[in-house]
């Protein structure tokens, strides 16, 4: 964890906070801690979505409709 950790206030729906409770207690490790990896998961799974759609940025826009009509044609769906 970073030298100079920041706190924050966060509210937790009752059921959530139990199971981050019981999860901090089974894997020894601290609900903040798992916290923090859950947002850098995240927050890195959204990087991805955006590296994805740079490198489709050129491709071309299909409409909704003809994508539809094209997998009834095959079949699909």
């Amino acid at each position: 964890m970073d030298s100079n950790p920041k706190r924050a206030t966060v509210y937790f729906d009752p059921a959530l906070h139990r199971a981050l409770r019981v999860k901090a207690a089974e894997t020894e490790r601290s609900i903040s801690d798992l916290v923090n990896e859950a947002v850098q998961l995240s927050l890195a799974e959204d990087a991805e979505d955006l590296a994805a759609f740079e490198d489709r940025v050129n491709e071309p826009s299909l409409p909704y409709e003809n994508v539809v009509k094209d997998l009834k044609r095959r079949g699909k769906i």
